[in-house]
């Protein structure tokens, strides 16, 4: 059976020794009085609640799925999970960095980060129930009306109920300028809402009383396309004027998909058959709104790879201290045993510090994102909020795609550490490769992000806010360009900084002639953008422990993020040279195939 430690030392050292998140906090009154023990305790807590509450429900969840009961359109969750979101909300979890305004704490996001990075370590499929609360939450306290944020935030932020997105329909799944969902006025500020959506995650469940969906819908004079579309919220049970639950509404499970992974998550077909639900934002302007809650997902899904990535990690390291195999080409290592464990063999060791520099990497953009939402969202400074919106916008796609495609390839590492005790469902590992798998699908899939990045991030204002991302590698080169110590680190991000800037300027000159030159990059060109990012993140960690080794520190953590360090950039970040090879090689390889694909 798997198991799981909070990573506390390493999220401690991204927090407070890289980003130094306390100070950079200081000039947003909202968390100007925030301090390093609050967030080490908070952090403490919700470790614990991941590893000895969730984490045993996971292989549970696994094996059970969830039950649909076709009479009632009821769904019963696995063994325990109920039980577990009653000590959740009962823990005030829910509520961690919400508004105070509607009964939040307040706490700085990156909390609210680091908890369902454990949560998602422990249990993914559990996460998603109050998960997608957020993004329900975050779409209604920016663009609902007082009365909707009266009526759903406190009850939202409470976890007494949850949310989901109902976006995907039969016909259509990234193309939703395709869908056919209706909404009629009624002449009293509601609408009478008709149709069919799927894949809707946690769509229904008996978690919590009631589940508040928000739905994208047609009005009857709505334009074609994507500019037609509006966002209602259509909550499962009618909710009164006092903020009390009315009788049901007409939306209801009529199907759970089987899938090939997060079995323990109602992944339910609803149908609305005239459901009532009201307007959130302007009418046909529902995609800015929904893409609200969409980004947070976006965010959310690399971060549940993360997760996995991290406790795949944990699991395969122990197995490989523990198991026996062969001696090693150099020489027999464990004189006293038959054989050496497996962790004394080169390419044993290659796919566990994959999994390790991923799972590092991957913490420190994540995080590194959460401040710069909460700058973003918080700082007096307007132009600090402008730029900390456009880097965030920057790299939402690469934290969704670049961290979900890093956690297949950490993943299967890690199962292949186990050799055929990991092909087996006994230790767990299988669970952590197909619970990943559905990462790099939904919430836009991997090519979608890579569009985004590159088309609309990237291309459509000729590179300015990639150019703002290459000053802060720009200034971390000249801090350190001339300590030999950091040669190894900073060499090779100075180097991909500047063949970026030609790659980038390749790719759009081609794309300026032909628009499908676009499409054949952007994935090879996300990858290498991503390897950019996360070069410059381990550079500023291999700095800090640097300078910890230099002053004395003794402490093995420094040491060992230098030996990762090292690692990524010998064995990982080189793979942007075949990237840009790939990309380069033009999109005609790729149309000119009728033959090939007739």
């Amino acid at each position: 059976m798997p198991t799981y430690t909070p990573p506390l030392r390493d999220m401690q050292f991204v927090i407070h020794e890289v980003f130094n998140l306390v100070e950079e906090l200081k000039p947003c009154p909202r968390h100007a009085d925030i301090d390093v023990d609050t967030i080490n305790a908070v952090l403490e807590e919700g470790g614990k609640f991941a590893s000895e509450v969730t984490q045993p429900l996971n292989r549970i969840g696994d094996e059970q799925g969830c039950t649909l009961d076709a009479k009632t359109h009821e769904v019963a969750t696995p063994k325990g999970f109920k039980e577990a979101y009653a000590k959740y909300v009962e823990g005030g979890w829910p509520a961690l960095s919400c508004d105070p305004d509607f009964g939040g704490q307040g706490l700085p996001l990156v909390l609210n980060q680091c908890l369902y990075e454990m949560l998602n370590s422990a249990n993914q499929a559990w996460t998603m129930y109050p998960g997608l609360s957020h993004g329900a939450y975050a779409a209604l306290e920016t663009h609902g009306t007082q009365e909707q944020k009266r009526l759903y935030l406190p009850k939202l932020v409470s976890g007494e109920w949850t949310g989901t997105m109902c976006l995907t329909e039969p016909h259509c799944g990234t193309d939703l300028g395709l869908l056919r969902t209706k909404a009629e006025p009624l002449g009293d500020g509601s609408y009478r809402i008709t149709g069919t959506k799927i894949f809707i995650s946690a769509g229904e469940h008996d978690m919590a009383p009631n589940i508040i969906h928000l739905v994208l819908a047609r009005l009857p004079d709505a334009p074609q396309g994507s500019k037609g579309i509006s966002l209602f919220v259509v909550p499962k049970y009618k909710v009164n004027a006092d903020g009390s639950m009315g009788e049901r509404n007409g939306i209801h499970c009529a199907g759970l998909e089987h899938k090939m992974g997060i079995h323990g998550n109602a992944t339910a077909q609803l149908v609305l058959e005239d459901a009532v639900g009201t307007l959130v934002g302007e009418a046909n302007k529902g995609l800015p709104a929904m893409f609200v809650m969409m980004n947070a997902a976006r965010l959310g899904v690399g971060n549940q790879s993360l997760g996995l990535t991290e406790v795949a990690f944990q699991n395969a390291l122990a197995y490989a201290k523990d198991r026996i195999q062969m001696r090693s080409l150099s020489g027999p290592k464990a004189k006293d045993l038959p054989a050496d464990p497996i962790i004394v063999h080169p390419d044993v060791r290659k796919m566990l510090l994959t999994a390790k520099a991923y799972a590092e990497g991957g913490r420190a953009l994540a995080i590194y994102c959460t401040l710069l939402l909460e700058k973003e969202l918080f700082h007096p400074d307007e132009k600090v909020r402008a730029e900390s919106a456009e880097l965030v916008a920057l790299l939402t796609p690469i934290v969704k795609a670049f961290l979900t495609d890093n956690g297949h390839i950490a993943t299967n590492a890690c199962l292949q550490v186990f050799g055929g005790h990991g092909y087996i469902e006994e230790h767990g590992m299988s669970q952590f490769v197909r619970d990943n798998r559905i990462n790099m699908i939904y919430e836009g899939t991997n090519t979608v992000q890579a569009l985004d990045l590159l088309g609309r991030k990237v291309l459509s204002n000729n590179g300015a806010t990639l150019k703002k991302f290459g000053k802060l590698v720009a200034q971390l080169v000249e801090e350190e360009g001339v300590n030999e110590k950091m040669a190894e680190f900073i060499n090779p991000v100075a180097y991909l900084g500047d063949q970026l800037t030609k790659f980038t300027t390749e790719i759009g000159f081609k794309g300026y002639q032909n628009a499908d030159e676009v499409g054949g990059a952007a994935t090879d060109y996300l990858r290498v953008l991503g390897h950019l990012v996360f070069g410059y993140l381990f550079a500023r960690m291999a700095q800090v422990a640097l300078r910890q080794v230099e002053a004395g520190n003794t402490d093995p953590f420094y040491q060992a993020k230098l030996q990762t360090a090292r690692f990524y950039f010998a064995r990982l970040f080189p793979e942007t040279a075949t990237l840009m090879r790939t990309a380069r090689s033009g999109v005609k390889v790729l149309l000119d195939t009728d033959a090939a694909l007739a």
